[in-house]
């Protein structure tokens, strides 16, 4: 990750827009990779219903955990907000998943 910017002599932080837009996509990417990775395993695994909702949002917590640790857990360097780590493309990544777990639960245990 890119430091989203400096500190000036006030000690306030300046946000650097192309590095935060680039932060945001890595979040956004690495959420949607881990929903369709998370998708096929779910299927795999045969998990139905509920189950597999929450398999999604115990992946998505993981991540974000995964994230706050890259970022040394000093947010505010990277990002503006703690938002940005916590629910940046969690509902997004929910239709891939979705599509991918479908998708692979009918290979192994319906055809």
């Amino acid at each position: 990750m890119a430091a989203a910017g400096g500190v000036s002599t006030d000690d306030v932080p300046i946000l650097q827009a192309e590095n935060l837009t680039s932060n945001v996509k890595s979040v956004y990417y690495s959420r949607t990779f881990l929903s369709i990775i998370g998708g096929v395993v779910a299927g795999i695994w045969g998990f139905t219903g509920l189950t597999g909702f929450v398999f999604y949002f115990l992946i998505m917590m993981i991540a974000s955990i995964g994230l706050l640790a890259k970022s040394k857990f000093s947010v505010q360097k990277y990002f503006d907000s703690w938002t940005r780590i916590s629910i940046e493309g969690v509902f997004g990544g929910l239709m891939s998943f979705v599509l991918f777990w479908t998708f692979a639960y009918d290979i192994v245990h319906i055809f």
